[in-house]
């Protein structure tokens, strides 16, 4: 049996594959269980994370295992196969044993050095563990990659390489805000925190210490909104730097009113929807941004910006030979377009995001406007949609492309939202809200694109090189120990029947020379396999080293189905033994 990983991260796929492709906890706890009904696998374990839904898997056949393993992560996830493809990775063996260590690690984290990636292995193994998916191979694989993640973030400065996903979403936040630090940003704002898991809660307890003046959590389960509320209202207490912060607890009912009074939101939840939209946003900020210009305030429609005044104000800011298509059919609000920096009314960007049928409708629309010729004309344009609208007729909809928009484009922000969740929790649309800047999962990892690695790295990366190599000596050793096994005990039948045929023959011996008799002959053939078992054990835990064990078997004709039984007993025993928490 081998190793076997397949799976699609932010460093593969784009943010729109990963959001739809992102498993709910019903539908990991099926693709285990499908997984190892499925013929190539033994064992199965699921990584899913904000930005990478891996299947590891025990098989005996690399092509086949690929295959299923391919099958069920579409199947399981909702996206067809062949649009998930292109976007798979596969590592086998021993680079199988890397890329988790790696991860542990945190070097292949949207933030490098990130530790949050520890809890979710570990969360990974205990799911496994508790529906019997893990075995023998994938027990000592998660736990060994507990020990090497630990040990890279305590013998090297890893950590400083990069943060966790939340405090780098805030410093992201706070990034284009004078000052630029967290704690000079956040002191004194109001913070809405929508989810009370693991990433919300991290939040939470960063914004505290960040010194904002209050925490509201909105969570589905009041049970664990009030504990996480417990929990950083007693730690401000302890703090006398942050002993004014008040936390509470608010349904998930209340948020819309609580936006409308937060200066800052984060949300992580589980929800399949969005739990902001668009809409909702622009609500919450309306009367709150300053008219550029004026003394007034900004009165934004669904997406942050004044609506057109007239069908004839929006046609004038197109050539005169294109406004007859745009009064008709255009589906676009060309009015927030034109005003928007960056984006062409027929161009790719214009259509970000667009739904199959609105994307249908602006395509035919370019297909029947008039084309000027030359560089970046509509001719370019067109062709450009015409494929667009070729993808949404195969996949039913087109990945989101938009880009948030520059600070510096729009009026200074008045709300601050990080979406942590993955599927996005917020509407993409936030983006072009007037007075609102959004940080989620695809806007940060551009910006994580372009920080600096950490000289630690290459320590970690040291390290990661060792473990892998001990790792897989250790798993070639025990790949021989059934076969060693097996060859001591047919020798310790020799023994006992040699004995046994002595006894015939010599019957007047008495206990105690029968007794030296037999410890006289265990001793000869202890003596005699020392050497080649010990031998043996070394080479099996060399590169290469797999066959040995056969030619063990072949040496000393041993049955095949004796060897087998020693390795499902192993195996049994050591799952009984790794049920545990990591």
């Amino acid at each position: 049996m081998s190793l076997l990983v397949v799976g699609l991260s932010h460093r593969s796929a784009p943010v729109s594959v990963l959001e739809r492709a992102a498993l709910t906890a019903d539908a990991q706890v099926k693709l285990l269980q499908d997984t190892v009904a499925a013929e190539p696998a033994a064992e199965a374990a699921v990584l899913a994370t904000c930005n990478r839904i891996e299947l590891y898997a025990d098989v005996d056949k690399f092509h086949a295992g690929v295959a299923e393993l391919s099958t069920l992560l579409a199947q399981h996830s909702g996206v067809g196969l062949e649009e998930l493809t292109p976007y798979l990775y596969v590592h086998y063996e021993d680079r199988a044993v890397h890329h988790l260590f790696s991860v542990a690690c945190g070097l292949d984290s949207m933030v490098v050095g990130e530790g949050q990636i520890l809890g979710q292995i570990k969360d990974s193994l205990a799911k496994a563990q508790d529906l019997h998916t893990a075995g023998r191979l994938l027990n000592d694989l998660f736990q060994q990659a507990l020990r090497v993640g630990k040990r890279a973030h305590s013998e090297t400065g890893i950590d400083r390489a990069g943060q966790s996903l939340v405090t780098f979403g805030l410093e992201q936040l706070a990034a284009g805000t004078s000052g630029g630090e967290v704690a000079d940003w956040a002191r004194g704002k109001k913070a809405l925190v929508i989810g009370a898991g693991s990433m919300s809660s991290l939040a939470a307890a960063t914004l505290v210490r960040a010194g904002v003046a209050e925490v509201v959590i909105a969570n589905r389960t009041a049970e664990r909104a009030s504990r996480l509320v417990e929990i950083l209202n007693d730690g401000a207490s302890s703090d006398s730097g942050n002993g004014d912060v008040v936390a509470r607890a608010v349904p998930m009912d209340a948020v819309s009113g609580e936006l409308t009074r937060a200066d800052v939101v984060v949300s992580c939840t589980g929800a399949t929807g969005l739990v902001l939209t668009g809409d909702a946003v622009s609500g919450a900020v309306r009367g709150r941004v300053p008219v550029a210009g004026g003394g007034g305030v900004a009165r934004p429609g669904a997406i942050g910006v004044p609506p057109a005044p007239t069908r004839a104000a929006q046609a004038a800011r197109l050539p005169a030979d294109q406004t007859g298509s745009a009064e008709d059919s255009c589906p676009l609000d060309l009015n927030a377009v034109q005003a928007t920096p960056g984006f062409s009314v027929l161009g790719e960007a214009a259509v970000a995001g667009m739904a199959a049928a609105e994307l249908e409708q602006h395509a035919a629309w370019v297909d029947n406007a008039p084309r000027p010729q030359g560089p970046g004309s509509v001719v370019d344009e067109a062709d450009a949609i015409a494929a667009l609208a070729a993808a949404a007729r195969t996949v039913g909809r087109i990945p989101e492309r938009r880009r948030p928009e520059p600070l510096a484009a729009g009026p200074e922000p008045v709300l601050f939202l990080l979406d942590l969740a993955m599927p996005r929790d917020i509407d993409a649309a936030v983006h072009r809200v007037a007075g609102v800047r959004l940080v989620d999962i695809e806007s940060l990892a551009e910006a994580s694109a372009d920080a600096p690695m950490a000289a630690d790295v290459d320590q970690v990366r040291r390290i990661v090189a060792d473990e892998v190599a001990a790792f897989g000596a250790a798993l070639r050793a025990a790949h021989i120990t059934p076969t060693v096994v097996a060859l001591r005990t047919m020798a310790a039948d020799v023994v006992a029947m040699e004995m046994a045929r002595l006894e015939g023959r010599l019957p007047g011996l008495d206990d105690k020379q029968r007794g030296e008799i037999t410890q006289t002959v265990k001793r000869v053939v202890d003596k005699l396999l020392h050497a080649p078992t010990v031998r043996v054990k070394q080479l099996a835990a060399e590169p290469g080293g797999a066959g040995y064990a056969d030619a063990l078997r072949t040496l000393f004709d041993l049955d095949q189905e004796t060897v087998a039984a020693v390795s499902r007993a192993e195996h049994s025993n050591t799952n009984e033994e790794d049920r545990g928490p990591a």
